[in-house]
């Protein structure tokens, strides 16, 4: 038992150092999209490995700072510093404390399930937003210019004219990072699947920076044109870690401003959170299923510890998790590892991350930001049905006009309408009719009026209180006016994890469906029940 234990030490040991060379640029780059110091993001994942890991979080996730959290970070700090970009700083800081208590508190009132809630296509269009926003930014930053526009549309009509005044040794390491992490991919090679794409981006890189002088500010002519270089295009670090903490200035925590940065953190973050945790548990070779409740106050107590000393918001990110699984962790060890490798990196080694170019993190940013707003999601969600492809370019459009918040709120609502004019009955939106009877070993449960995300707890409770001497659980839909893709999608997922139940879902076979696709959302004419 005891060589079983080491042999597990040495996997996680080895996963926790494979996806610490994944962390390290997208961490500093994340921190620098969202408009904080460099640090920030690693003193966020060195809290979510080395603190949260014990705390009874997800035992495969790689708690950190995520991409999908930027575009709120970077608003707080810009509106709430009213031009002073480092007292919002510390106020957004302030905004993550109040936000990690706030998650603290939904984890102990059992919210966590809430996650359970959220539309896929609600969630994907704030995604796919998201990702749209960062290569608004990020784009100009490989070009090596600096744009006018502040908001993600104005942003994305200046790149025709950064393209035409981009900085060519700038553009070139930006170009050849981009070439890379599109690349590598494709290679079938086994080595090409061992070799972390950001890490090799910063190998090549480094040198290139190296070799164009970046370090000295200096002007150099191509093309009959003079362009600057100079340090401001690569990473700038503190000499000391201690003394690159920052500690969070509540003076303005109660300002509506900031209130509503506090709930984009908690929620948001939450909700990106558990949905990570949901997907990891599905990857996981031994199908452990977290407690999401546990998790979500081991990522609150996270980000209330990672705030109070400079720390961005965290997250269970998806890919850093699913690199984890890939690479062969067998428990939260790994975690850990990641966040011990990172604070090594930052103490011993602080003059060779100064040498990361910043085009090279641009890049390693604009291509998560095109695999968040990827064609191929487009495809999929409206595979699923037209009405779920609405819902996507809806939240995608209104936050990209707006804000996240505004955004998924006006999908929720958006998805509610449309339940309502396909015939859901409004006592049901937030209210299960469930009605059951016993046959044997199998239990029916006739589900009445409508089966939608909004009342999809109360479904969900009825199948946890089910008898242990039933053998069989039948889901009976006849008597549901509408039956939505999510509710069908979660108890598909529920059906894969039942080791000891048989569920089956019956009854769908007088519902149009709204598309081809297996779990499209059932509609029932109100006249064809009488």
């Amino acid at each position: 038992m005891l060589e079983n234990m080491r042999s597990n030490l040495r996997a996680d040991l080895m996963s926790g150092f494979l996806v610490f060379l994944i962390a390290l640029p997208l961490c500093l780059g994340i921190s620098m999209a969202s408009g904080v110091p460099p640090v920030s993001g690693l003193f966020t994942a060195i809290v979510g490995g080395m603190v949260v890991s014990f705390l009874g979080s997800a035992p495969l996730t790689i708690k950190g700072p995520a991409a999908g959290l930027i575009v709120i970070v970077l608003g707080a700090v810009t509106e709430l510093g009213q031009g002073d970009p480092a007292s919002g700083y510390k106020r957004a800081l302030a905004c993550g404390v109040v936000a990690g208590v706030l998650q603290i508190i939904f984890a102990l009132t059992k919210a966590g399930v809430v996650g359970e809630l959220m539309p896929s296509s609600v969630v994907h269009g704030m995604l796919a937003a998201i990702g749209v926003i960062i290569i608004s930014k990020q784009t100009h930053t490989a070009l090596g210019v600096t744009p006018h526009g502040k908001e993600p549309l104005h942003l994305l009509a200046e790149v025709p004219h950064s393209l035409l005044n981009l900085n060519p040794e700038v553009f070139l390491i930006g170009l050849v990072s981009l070439a890379i992490l599109f690349c590598l991919p494709m290679i079938k090679a086994g080595w090409a699947r061992k070799v972390p794409g950001p890490m090799l981006v910063l190998l090549v890189t480094i040198p290139m920076g190296l070799a164009f002088d970046l370090e000295h500010q200096h002007v150099y002519r191509l093309w009959a044109h003079d362009y600057t270089i100079g340090p401001n295009f690569l990473i700038r670090l503190p000499a000391s870690m201690i003394g690159a903490m920052a500690f969070p200035d509540f003076s303005m925590v109660f300002s509506a401003a900031s209130l509503k940065y506090i709930a984009m953190f908690a929620l948001v973050g939450s909700i990106e959170s558990l949905l990570s945790v949901t997907a990891v548990d599905s990857l996981d070779p031994e199908k452990r299923a977290s407690d999401l409740n546990r998790d979500l106050l081991a990522t609150g107590i996270g980000n209330t510890v990672a705030s109070c000393i400079g720390g961005i918001p965290m997250i269970s990110e998806i890919v850093r998790s699913k690199a984890n699984i890939d690479n062969g962790a067998t428990s939260r060890w790994s975690n850990f590892f990641h966040g011990l490798f990172l604070l090594l990196s930052l103490t011993l080694i602080p003059g060779m991350l100064q040498e990361i170019p910043l085009a090279a993190l641009a890049a390693m940013l604009i291509y998560t930001g095109t695999r968040l707003a990827s064609p191929k999601e487009f495809a999929h969600v409206y595979k699923i049905g037209p009405e779920q492809l609405l819902l996507f370019l809806s939240t995608m459009l209104i936050t990209l006009m707006t804000d996240l918040l505004v955004g998924v709120a006006a999908g929720l609502l958006l998805k509610v309408v449309l339940h309502v004019a396909m015939g859901a009955p409004v006592r049901s939106l937030f209210r299960t009719i469930v009605r059951e009877q016993r046959e044997g070993d199998a239990l029916i449960l006739e589900v009445h009026d409508s089966a939608i995300f909004t009342n999809f707890l109360g479904i969900k409770k009825r199948l946890r209180t089910v008898p242990p001497d039933v053998k069989r659980v039948v889901l009976d839909f006849q008597n549901a006016w509408v039956v939505d893709h999510t509710v069908q999608d979660k108890l598909r997922r529920i059906a894969d994890e039942c080791k000891d139940v048989e569920l089956v879902l019956s009854g769908l076979e007088d519902h149009e469906p709204l598309s081809a696709h297996e779990l499209a959302t059932r509609r029932k004419q109100r006249f064809a029940a009488a």
